[in-house]
């Protein structure tokens, strides 16, 4: 045993010798490097401080909070709820009135663990300038990420601690809003509710008391009645608001079952007249308290919320001035960070003219619709009516009136709409004006360019359509007369002048058509939207849509779109400004309804200058061409009647225009006219531009060009030259229809 035992060792020892000694000189086969290697010290890096840092200054620049609040390290968390930490921030911007922030990095110290970065911010204040402050922020890093570590003296250093901010307001009392010649339209004054209780009305005195109301509040002695009868005794009826001489007048009257309250307000004059474009104040609501915070108000201001009274705001309001303190938990001031004067609002004077706004919304009120007037040769607004209307006094909450605000926000006739910028309608045959420019321009048609006029148009392939005569014609035979007037009998052979001058609808069909064939599918869109349909007006200070016009798909729809139908739509101020244009040469101007801003002291802020937008594209003989034809809607031609010829017969005031007729899809057609004065020479006013409709009625050499004719007569005359066909008495309908209908040219025999 001890023998293998020695053998074994033997064996063992040699082939280790062999195995370190070779052939190559007795060098080992696996030769050990020289040197062991350098070690390698292996470093986690830290996050970017300076990264974590800007995210969130600009969380903060964008009022992001939650973003913010995600940033915040555990500790931070645990000692603030996100709710808390949200109300904290709100407070001190809003409080400070900061509109925006700028920040900027300073330096950082950064550890593995920890990180501290100085940051300057400069928050810009609407109310007391700029704030700005170098604050040292503490970060940590938790799990690779840093981790802001919060506390109040990030907002601002004098906040450490609990500290927080307070402003002490100075509010300027709001401008007020006046007509061009300086009459209040809007002011601060002690303002008086006028209103009815039904049980304490004595029969002696009804009349007086049915009266006066009815004068001083617009409304129908039998509306006010009618009102009166399906009310209780003790009731009490809301009418309207008045000054201080209109409440003297109807005390010295004393009729029975009045009631007078006062109540000093924003008061809106004659019950909101032109309330369409002054527009009407509202609190500030909880969602909108942030923003108007941040802008510098208290918050319990009463601010613009549509027309003048939201687009001039800022004038408006004057600029508001305020302390602002630092305040510690106990509520006591701690230090005064900055401060500003308060300085006086500013007046508005718009283009209007009262009178003629009053006797435009009158004529309107029992009608639906719209009318504007404009200086034909500048784009001043001297008036703009939509009916119906409302009484921006409703919305006082002291008024006692105020009752009855729902029903203005109930009333499916939509009053708050300002259908003169914002209702948008087929245009009817007051578009043929759009038709007619773009024959003449084509080259395919002449001044002269004859067409015959019948009753039938039979030019598409799969219908008949039928001319406005052919209607008048069937009315006539359901009236059992004759069809022998010139409204009623087809106007036969005409030049493309007297085409115009006739409203003749197969032959503005047929330019459209025309148009279409010849490869000019779009003529007819181009022309509209170069006399600035299809497009806003830029008036601005007054909200306004734009209406629609589309190139024609089809042969049909090019029909319809020549005299105005189909898918075209335009706003009632859109139609003033380009007939405006027709008139006073081609250019284009934009409506503007500010006359001037002026200060408490000192010269206009800004003052009406005249806008040019651009021009119409015509030729210069076209549009004398077409300014002739306008002429004739009015005068008629040789043995030929104009279609507004009859309406207008009593205005002495020479004027051109064109009469619509716009089908609606539902009940009546839109009565519309627009036109335009060539009277400058004459009277010394400078000339003006109108355009009417009236929703839902019927013709428009009915009840539009009448309209028209008051418009006229009232900017040259001062008043009313006499009561319309459909008045009662003045902006009243002589309800049922008067005897007779709607006045025509001729009595005629009754058919046989």
């Amino acid at each position: 045993m001890n023998q293998l035992r020695k053998s074994f060792l033997l064996i063992l020892i040699i082939m280790l010798t062999g195995c370190g000694i070779g052939s190559n000189g007795g060098l080992p086969f696996f030769n050990p490097p020289s040197q062991l290697p350098s070690p390698v010290a292996q470093i986690t890096p830290a996050p970017d401080a300076q990264a974590a840092i800007t995210a969130y200054l600009e969380a903060l620049k964008n009022d992001d909070f939650t973003s913010m609040y995600a940033m915040l390290s555990k500790a931070s968390k645990e000692a603030i709820t996100e709710e808390e930490f949200t109300k904290r921030y709100k407070d001190a911007l809003d409080n400070m009135s900061a509109a925006s922030l700028e920040y900027e990095v300073l330096s950082s110290l950064v550890t593995p663990f920890s990180a501290e970065s100085a940051f300057r911010v400069t928050y810009h204040t609407s109310l007391v300038g700029d704030i700005q402050r170098e604050i040292l922020m503490r970060l940590t890093n938790e799990n690779g990420d840093w981790k802001v570590q919060w506390e109040d003296g990030l907002i601002l250093p004098e906040l450490a601690g609990g500290n927080q901010l307070a402003m002490d307001y100075s509010v300027p009392a709001r401008g007020n809003i006046y007509d061009r010649e300086g009459l209040p339209l809007v002011a601060q004054t002690d303002a008086f509710a006028f209103g009815i209780i039904p049980g304490q009305i004595f029969l002696d005195t009804e009349g007086t008391l049915v009266g006066e109301l009815s004068r001083l509040c617009g409304f129908t002695a039998e509306g006010i009645r009618a009102e009166i009868a399906s009310a209780g005794p003790d009731w009490y009826l809301g009418m309207c608001e008045g000054t201080r001489e209109e409440a003297s007048r109807l005390v010295a009257l004393n009729p029975s079952g009045l009631v007078i309250n006062s109540y000093n307000s924003r008061y809106y004059y004659g019950s909101g007249l032109a309330s369409q474009v002054t527009g009407y104040t509202l609190s500030i609501s909880p969602e909108q308290l942030d923003e108007y915070r941040r802008l510098g108000y208290r918050g319990d201001e009463r601010v613009g919320q549509a027309g003048i009274e939201k687009a001039a705001e800022d004038y408006l309001a004057g600029k508001h001035g305020g302390k602002l303190y630092v305040v510690d938990p106990a509520g006591q001031i701690v230090t005064i960070i900055a401060e500003s004067n308060p300085e006086p609002a500013d007046s508005i004077y718009l283009t209007l003219n009262k009178n003629l706004q009053f006797y435009t919304e009158q004529v309107l009120q029992e009608f639906r619709g719209a009318v504007v007037v404009l200086e034909r040769d500048t784009g001043r607004v001297l008036a703009m009516a939509s009916s119906p209307g409302f009484d921006p006094n409703l919305f006082e909450a002291t008024n006692p009136n105020n009752s009855i605000l729902p029903d203005l926000l109930n009333d499916t006739r939509q009053p708050l709409v300002n259908r003169a910028a914002q209702g948008q309608y087929p245009l009817g045959s007051v578009f043929k004006i759009i038709t007619f420019s773009a024959a003449l321009e084509s080259g395919l048609y002449e001044k002269n360019t004859e067409y015959d006029c019948q009753y039938e148009f039979k030019e598409l392939p799969d219908r008949i359509m039928y001319d406005w005569t052919y209607d008048h014609c069937q009315d006539a035979v359901r009236r059992g007369e004759f069809c022998d007037d010139s409204s009623e009998l087809p106007s036969g052979l005409l030049t493309l002048q007297e085409g115009l001058m006739r409203s003749c609808n197969p032959l503005f069909w047929h330019i459209g058509l025309d148009l279409y064939n010849f490869d000019r599918q779009t003529d007819i869109a181009k022309m509209a939207r170069a006399f600035g349909l299809g497009s806003s007006t830029g008036m601005e200070q007054v909200a306004e849509d734009s209406g629609q016009i589309l190139d024609p798909a089809g042969p049909v729809e090019a029909t319809n779109q020549a005299i105005g139908q189909g898918d075209v739509l335009v706003t009632p101020l859109q139609v003033a400004r380009f007939i405006a244009a027709v008139g006073n040469g081609g250019t284009i101007y934009r409506p503007q309804v500010i006359e001037k801003i002026q200060p408490v002291e000192g010269d206009p802020i800004t003052t009406f200058k005249p806008e040019a937008q651009g021009t119409l594209p015509l030729r210069s003989e076209n549009l004398a061409i077409l300014q002739e034809s306008l002429r004739w809607v009015v005068t008629g031609s040789g043995s030929k009647r104009g279609t507004a010829q009859f309406a207008l017969r009593g205005l002495h005031v020479p004027v051109a225009g064109k009469t619509g007729t716009a089908e609606s899809g539902s009940g009546e057609p839109h009565a519309w006219f627009a036109g335009y004065t060539m009277n400058q020479g004459n009277s010394g006013l400078p000339d003006i531009a109108i355009a009417v409709i009236v929703e839902n009625i019927g013709e428009g050499s009915d009840y539009a060009a009448p309209i028209f004719q008051r418009v006229v007569d009232v900017y040259n005359s001062g008043t009313p030259q006499g009561l319309l066909w459909f008045e009662s008495t003045y902006g009243v309908l002589d309800t049922p229809t008067p005897l007779g209908g709607i006045p025509r040219p001729t009595d005629k025999p009754a058919r046989e």
